[in-house]
């Protein structure tokens, strides 16, 4: 695999959302950078996987962001 340009940027990425989520009680277990476009030849920034979740932590990241967008 070879390096990506943005390899530290996208790990800064998923640890500052993995850390604002946690702020607000919310964890998402399969939150990281998606592997496939990480390891891609295509020069563009890699997605973050935020992966699957359960009902309470889908309602529980509703409630959080709706506050935020009534602030």
């Amino acid at each position: 695999m070879h390096p990506h340009p943005h390899d530290t940027d996208t790990d800064t990425c998923v640890e500052d959302l993995r850390t604002a989520l946690e702020a607000n009680g919310i964890t998402l277990p399969s939150l990281g950078v998606d592997l496939p476009t990480f390891a891609g030849a295509l020069p563009t920034r890699p997605l973050i996987a935020l992966g699957n979740c359960n009902q309470a932590t889908a309602r529980a990241l509703i409630s959080a962001l709706r506050k935020a967008a009534a602030r």
